[in-house]
């Protein structure tokens, strides 16, 4: 298949990128109420009725409201749309907002086609923890739009996580509202440019919220790569860490890594080489054979940063993005894009959803890069600084490398440490924050990604012996990275 081939599969080309101008809340709300065709059903379940308020208050709600309704009682809730799995005991969560959209959806044609036969159904829904008084619980929400874009025609999905960051229980309410108003006009206003879509769903609540998982499927939708949908939602800094799985579908860390412990491995991957699936793979090994860590409970994800993504003109790269993770799905690999350049900012996001233990697999060039720039940047603050990088239950499982110009070994125990920072480091490798991957193939330690990809650009032979069998085969299949044959 060639570049462009993909390029059409993945990355449909939409119309030139509309410029706009963001609307209040309140003017969006009216412009759907007086669009006609439009007319759908709300349904909410915590932080109020927010959203639905929203299309009241402005006036001519009659032209777009069916019906408004909270279950907030949960054996009310369960007697209309079903208890939720046993043993979670969670209704603050995926499932119920997709039984929820199912239900009203399924009420919407069932009692109103006929009558309404040249209307575009919705149904709204969502689920929402605010913020409690105690602050034991900080506000988070699911929130779906099921939509048609056309009268009769099947539907779409809109799926949405948002953490909401205000510390006041009424202001999380209202960001709510917003949210809501935000996702049904994006369906219906900019549905041919899906990017503006997920670009708006934060206007008028930038630094209110962070909306860190997005779906966006259906009929009207089947040339959306959800991959770049997560791409997009870090680049316009909806969420500093966006999750697909192998299947190129997003996922939220608070339902995909329930009690679950995880192993995460940053790269550039491009390609991925047999030093990172030999790393990978007897990394994974160690970790789940750690006592407190149960192989049915661990999960592993590759990381990649958007400064890794970055172009030489400084913008992001899709196709590139694309051919990359085109090769790490076909691995079978779940993927974190994130903006954390910094190792302590994307643990410290996945401490938020108390996760039993986390792993950080990395060569050992890239943990001298750490050590000798948290001692550079925190000359007055190393223990705190340290502290934010080790916390108790991260261990740093580090994969060695051969000396420039020799066949020694570079390992934890003659890394080249600033003298300054050797007792903490000293501490580190006896708590056993920091451990050597114990096995692995020396044979190869002398493959650099740098130079695999310098070979596939530039035509040279030989190239397929450095990376896994099945990576170079989706090169040459799918002309990845400029592969020409």
């Amino acid at each position: 298949m060639s570049t462009d081939a993909i390029g059409q599969k993945f990355a449909f080309h939409y119309p030139p990128r509309m410029t706009r101008r963001i609307l209040e809340t309140e003017q969006k709300a009216l412009e759907i109420n007086l669009d006609e065709p439009i007319y759908g059903a709300f349904a909410e379940i915590g932080a109020g009725q927010e959203v639905a308020r929203h299309f009241f208050q402005v006036g001519a709600a009659a032209g777009t409201i069916a019906k408004s309704m909270s279950a907030y009682d949960k054996t009310v809730s369960d007697e209309i749309y079903g208890p939720e799995q046993a043993g979670k005991g969670r209704y603050v969560c995926e499932s119920r907002l997709y039984k929820m959209l199912d239900h009203e959806y399924e009420l919407m044609e069932t009692r109103l086609r006929k009558e309404r036969p040249d209307h575009t159904f919705f149904a709204f829904a969502d689920t929402v923890a605010a913020i409690n008084f105690s602050r034991t619980i900080k506000g988070d929400g699911w929130l779906g739009l099921r939509f048609q874009l056309t009268p009769g025609g099947a539907y779409n999905d809109l799926i949405v996580h948002v953490k909401l960051l205000d510390q006041d229980n009424r202001l999380q309410q209202q960001a709510i509202g917003i949210l809501g108003v935000n996702m049904v006009y994006g369906c219906f206003r900019y549905a041919k440019d899906p990017e503006v879509l997920i670009h708006s769903l934060l206007d008028n609540l930038r630094g209110r919220a962070a909306i860190d998982m997005v779906r966006l499927v259906g009929a009207d939708f089947q040339k959306v790569d959800n991959r770049l949908i997560c791409l997009w939602m870090v680049k316009h800094n909806l969420t500093n860490v966006a999750i697909f799985g192998p299947d190129g579908n997003s996922k939220h860390a608070g339902e995909f890594l329930y009690r679950k412990s995880i192993l995460i491995a940053r790269g550039s991957y491009r390609p991925p080489t047999l030093v990172q699936e030999d790393m990978i793979t007897r990394t994974f090994d160690q970790f789940v054979a750690e006592p407190d860590v149960e192989r049915s409970k661990a999960s592993f994800m590759v990381e990649i940063t958007l400064e890794n993504l970055l172009s030489g003109k400084g913008e992001v790269d899709e196709r590139d993005f694309l051919d990359r993770v085109d090769l790490l799905c076909s691995l079978g690999q779940t993927v974190i894009i994130s903006n954390c350049i910094r190792h302590k900012h994307l643990i410290s996001y996945f401490m938020d959803f108390k996760v039993p233990r986390i792993g950080l697999a990395m060569g050992i060039r890239k943990l001298e890069t750490i050590m000798q720039e948290t001692c550079t940047q925190n000359p007055d603050n190393l223990l705190a600084a340290f502290g934010e990088i080790f916390p108790k239950n991260v261990r740093f499982y580090i994969y060695p490398a051969l000396n420039d110009g020799s066949n020694e070994l570079r390992t934890t125990a003659n890394l080249k440490i600033p003298q300054e920072i050797h007792f903490v480091y000293d501490y580190l490798l006896e708590n056993g924050n920091i451990v050597d991957v114990k096995t692995f193939d020396k044979s190869i330690l002398s493959i650099y990604h740098k130079k695999v990809i310098k070979m596939i650009e530039e035509g040279q032979a030989g190239w397929e012996a450095l990376v896994p069998i099945k990576v170079a085969s989706e090169i040459k299949s799918k002309n990845l990275f400029g592969y020409k044959d």
